[in-house]
């Protein structure tokens, strides 16, 4: 069978981009709840807003692949940033199933990790730069 590792970074782009972009529209919704948890935890209020970069613009770019290695980046930052801040517990635990407590935001990391270090293949709006 003939590799096609376009075809399966284009894949991978759609599951993270796509999935991760869902999360963002529904965010369009309000983000108090965001801002909370960040009050709580000592930060400004106003980082809470760089949710609409790592959850809509990030995903959108890695999605259609447009600059994959450097939106995939800052993708990466939101979810480490996420895992520290809601889910610090989590990272050394399992959860009722038997799987890891952050296994999904896990995923979305090490997927975008991925594409930072694959880029988005040819399959993309764009290919030709450093961050495609």
């Amino acid at each position: 069978m003939k590799k096609n590792t376009d075809l399966g970074l284009l894949v991978l782009r759609i599951a993270i981009g796509g999935l991760m972009l869902l999360h963002g529209i529904a965010k369009l919704k309000g983000i108090s709840y965001i801002e909370g948890m960040l009050t709580e935890k000592g930060f400004p209020s106003f980082m809470a807003y760089g949710v609409y970069i790592t959850e809509i613009i990030a995903p959108f770019l890695v999605l259609i692949g447009y600059r994959t290695r450097l939106a995939s980046l800052v993708y990466a930052f939101g979810a480490i940033f996420i895992i520290l801040i809601a889910h610090p517990a989590e990272i050394i635990s399992l959860n009722a199933y038997g799987g890891w407590g952050i296994e999904l935001i896990g995923l979305y990391l090490l997927g975008s990790i991925t594409l930072f270090f694959t880029g988005g293949g040819k399959l993309s709006v764009s290919s030709s730069n450093i961050w495609d």
